[in-house]
């Protein structure tokens, strides 16, 4: 009976669309919980911030980290103990189900793929005061404008960014070989055995450290949720980039499909808290938003994954995404280090537009499904123009 579990709960990959549809009722109930919302991209500035610290360079000053915040650790924040609680449950994940190899990439471009992706989609990001999560998956659902000025600019980015990405800049110049059969894969048991051992252990010791947060509930509240997105993304191999990328390359829009639904899931959940007096998250109805977003998506592509697909695929041990890890901490700290040039013409001079303050709580309700109703319809037009367009070149093809 374990093993049947074992075979088809922790080691195969479980379905995008009920995985997603989970992470929309967990963000939910992290933000009812923890009065914040599910993201990383402000944590890892907050990273940067630290170790220019250490460096010498002195931080203080600095508008970006007055509206963030830069007290304390990342022991000691919501935020920060969250993302070591998603990355120990997706390390712990990729070891039960034996999914951990060391990967370095193939190319020097893959390398500068990585890094100058990482980069841009980190600043894109903090510009927009967010990421795939607070500007746009968990952003949504708070009824904040930015968050579709954001989504809608980060859709035209990653576009973009599929036609930039097929340059001869960043094409590989790796040639393919012809085999001869096909090569045999062994997997040896005393490993898989191991792995699976380290990954309980993994489980075990977050659990403890959790039970010992939990003397300040937020935060064993905010890790304990952590590990549960950590398991979740690393699981169902859910990353935004691929879900919206593979929509103008493959015509696939079903990961795309089950994004929305997740939110459209989160967005009830979130204003049932609203409702109960938790103020939303409303950020700037502005520029920033609008050039971030579309910075942020060009971004992903180039480096082959936002932030939920870099933190699970980096624990896998694929070094390309380390990288792409460390081009978010640079782009996201260069934005801090730049902000105070020009917060006011593009941010902080404009309204933090709320919708249920607009349109009145139901009414905002009826505009965000409504939004996101549309934006499924896009999605279904995308795609089916996408694979009329490949009938149809298939029909010419055959009749020369």
């Amino acid at each position: 009976m374990f093993q049947t579990f074992k075979q088809n709960y922790l080691i195969k990959f479980w379905s995008p669309m009920p995985a997603i549809i989970a992470l929309g009722v967990m963000a939910a109930y992290y933000f009812g919980l923890t009065g914040t919302y599910w993201a990383v991209t402000g944590e890892f500035t907050r990273w940067g911030g630290h170790i220019l610290n250490l460096v010498g360079i002195d931080t203080s000053t600095w508008g970006y980290f007055k509206i963030i915040g830069l007290k304390g650790t990342p022991l000691d924040r919501i935020d920060g103990v969250m993302i070591i609680g998603m990355f120990a449950g997706a390390l712990g994940a990729s070891l039960m189900a034996n999914n951990m190899k060391l990967r370095f990439p193939q190319s020097k471009i893959r390398i500068f793929q990585a890094l100058i992706g990482g980069i841009i989609a980190g600043f894109g990001a903090r510009l927009g005061m967010g990421c795939n999560l607070a500007s746009f998956f968990t952003g949504i659902p708070q009824f904040s404008l930015h968050a579709w000025f954001f989504t809608i600019m980060s859709l035209i980015g990653v576009w973009v960014g599929t036609k930039i990405i097929v340059l001869p800049i960043f094409r590989s110049p790796i040639k393919l070989q012809k085999v001869t059969s096909q090569k045999e894969f062994h997997q040896s048991p005393i490993r898989e055995k191991l792995f699976f051992l380290l990954g309980v252990l993994v489980f075990l010791g977050i659990f403890i450290w959790i039970a010992y947060l939990m003397a300040i509930p937020t935060l064993g509240i905010a890790m304990l949720f952590g590990v549960g997105f950590g398991t979740i993304i690393s699981r169902a191999q859910i990353c935004f980039t691929s879900a919206f990328r593979d929509l103008f390359i493959t015509g696939r829009g079903y990961m795309a499909k089950a994004v929305i639904i997740g939110m459209m899931v989160s967005t009830i959940g979130v204003f049932s808290y609203v409702m109960l007096g938790l103020p939303p998250k409303i950020m700037w109805a502005a520029p920033n938003a609008i050039i971030g977003g579309f910075l942020f998506g060009v971004g992903i592509v180039i480096a082959g994954g936002c932030e939920c697909g870099w933190m699970y695929r980096a624990v896998e041990g694929q070094v390309h995404y380390w990288i792409v890890g460390i081009g978010n901490v640079i782009g996201s700290t260069l934005l801090a280090a730049t902000w105070d040039y020009y917060a006011t013409p593009l941010a902080t001079s404009f309204p933090r537009i709320n919708l249920l303050e607009v349109f009145g709580d139901y009414g905002g309700l009826m505009v965000n499904y409504a939004g996101l109703l549309l934006f499924l319809a896009l999605i279904l037009l995308i795609e089916r123009n996408y694979f009329k367009k490949t009938r149809r070149f298939e029909v010419i093809k055959e009749r020369r």
